[in-house]
């Protein structure tokens, strides 16, 4: 925590009363007016030139925190802050740092980090076409086509550099081409005995519209057509202190939504659809003049499997990838295919509670302070997460030590250059934070690391719950909180 009473130098004194001759402005109601004075943020602020000349780098972070403590936006918020030297182990300056906050999208550096851990840097997800019987003198197989998945999250998505749909059934013409197949007496079977169940339940208190968009759980694709996969809902009786409800066609659930964000119609598209992949590649086969007689068909086990022949492979990039493109973009389907991925990979079931537990446990076992910890899903959207400011960067600090934190680091925003980070750190900062955000309605965190302009590698994570004013209010604030820092 901050301490002020160990301030005792005259320097800390004359610049302790120059503060408060600034900070009265804090004092005052919160008003829409606030940030918009034409000429500067107007926050109060204790680190001009002349508290520079008298005071500490660690003394202007301890009084900036300060400062926000009165700030209109954050005074009746719940946040908390810890900046972190993970050279001394020690903590620099902190405010409210075991104090459990919803993580929001920071829960992915927990997520990601398990599954390099788990997986490693060059795992990859394969997508097989496979098939049985034999292929006579005219070319005719006798026997039926699979497509066997093993839950890519990435597949025909183009995210992180995957394949697109028309790319993989290229690959499956081809490989049927090689094999000298022209007519298929028999089924085009999806073989995704992996995935249990039909479609995952939703987490717990998930937050439903994202970016004009919704969140659909990760599971089997069975039953499911990319055409139909779309909310419709009623525009009569909005209302800004209304939460508004959503059912989706496939979870058979209803959700809310702190807002109305969409026009009437919220669409999506499916990160993981063998199939749509199927049913295309049928579709393509036949326009190449490849004719099937049988139809599309998904068979979740197989009792008494065939002996199958593999066609063609389709690789996923590797799991850096992967990593790197849902930090950047803070992608919540990858982050829960990742949670169902490790869960699978250790227990045999890709559930999302196989995920949680092998997380969890994970996390034991590297020694994270579970203290406050509530790991509800992979990507941050159940506002029933939490998480306290400490512990998110002891594990950082944890992290710098492992052969794959390069890979970690490099998929992280940075500050005013890339990912969700780019608008952020415009000025002071550009290319020294490197972190995830998180944000929710009325949340918004920030956990990483930045580097000093000393050169020093140092830890933070920064948590806002429930501020008042807009998202940009708070990440001014932020930037605010963190600029000091940089001087450490």
């Amino acid at each position: 925590m901050v301490n002020f009473r160990k301030y005792i130098s005259s320097a800390a004194v004359l610049a302790s009363g120059f503060f408060l001759a600034q900070s009265t402005v804090s004092t005052v109601l919160y008003s829409q007016n606030y940030d918009n004075q034409k000429n500067s943020l107007n926050l109060p602020s204790p680190a001009g030139s002349m508290e520079r000349s008298v005071l500490s780098a660690k003394e202007l972070v301890d009084i900036n925190v300060n400062t926000m403590m009165a700030d209109p936006v954050l005074k009746n918020a719940t946040w908390g802050f810890v900046v972190y030297d993970p050279k001394t182990k020690k903590v620099i300056s902190s405010y409210n740092e075991s104090s459990p906050l919803v993580p929001a999208s920071t829960t992915k550096l927990l997520t990601t980090e398990t599954a390099l851990n788990l997986l490693g840097e060059n795992y990859r997800w394969i997508t097989q076409l496979e098939y049985a019987g034999s292929v006579d003198e005219n070319g005719t197989l006798n026997g039926n086509l699979y497509v066997v998945g093993s839950g890519d999250p990435s597949l025909g998505t183009n995210k992180a550099g995957a394949g697109s749909y028309r790319d993989i059934i290229s690959d499956f013409i081809g490989g049927l081409s090689r094999e000298g197949i022209r007519k298929v007496n028999g089924d085009i079977i999806i073989q995704t005995a992996l995935f249990k169940g039909n479609i995952a339940m939703l987490p717990e208190n998930v937050v439903w519209l994202e970016n004009n968009n919704y969140y659909l759980p990760a599971g089997t694709t069975r039953a499911i057509n990319p055409a139909n996969e779309k909310l419709i809902v009623k525009k009569s009786g909005f209302s800004t202190e209304k939460k508004f409800f959503y059912v989706s066609p496939y979870a058979h659930q209803m959700v809310y939504a702190e807002k109305y964000d969409g026009d009437g119609i919220l669409t999506t598209k499916l990160p993981d659809a063998p199939a749509y992949l199927a049913n295309s590649f049928r579709t393509t086969m036949v326009k190449s003049g490849i004719s099937v007689t049988g139809k599309v068909v998904a068979k979740m086990t197989d009792p008494a499997p065939e002996n199958r022949k593999m066609i063609s492979a389709y690789k996923s990039p590797t799991l850096a990838d992967i990593i790197y493109y849902t930090n950047q973009h803070s992608d919540n389907s990858l982050a829960e295919a990742l949670l169902r991925t490790v869960g699978f990979q250790r227990l045999g079931d890709q559930t999302s509670e196989s995920g949680r537990i092998v997380v969890t446990d994970h996390l034991k076992d590297a020694g994270f302070d579970m203290l406050g910890l509530n790991y509800i899903d992979g990507s941050g959207l159940s506002r029933s997460n939490n998480v306290t400011p400490i512990s998110q960067v002891k594990f950082l600090t944890s992290l710098m030590d492992e052969k794959y934190y390069r890979s970690y680091l490099t998929s992280l925003p940075i500050g005013g250059q890339s990912g969700t980070l780019k608008r952020m750190f415009l000025g002071t900062g550009n290319g020294q934070v490197f972190a995830k955000t998180g944000t929710l309605n009325k949340v918004k965190t920030l956990a990483g690391y930045l580097k000093t302009n000393s050169g020093k590698t140092l830890v933070f994570s920064l948590m806002v719950n429930n501020y008042s004013g807009s998202v940009d209010m708070v990440k001014k604030r932020m930037e605010k909180i963190l600029e000091p820092a940089l001087d450490l």
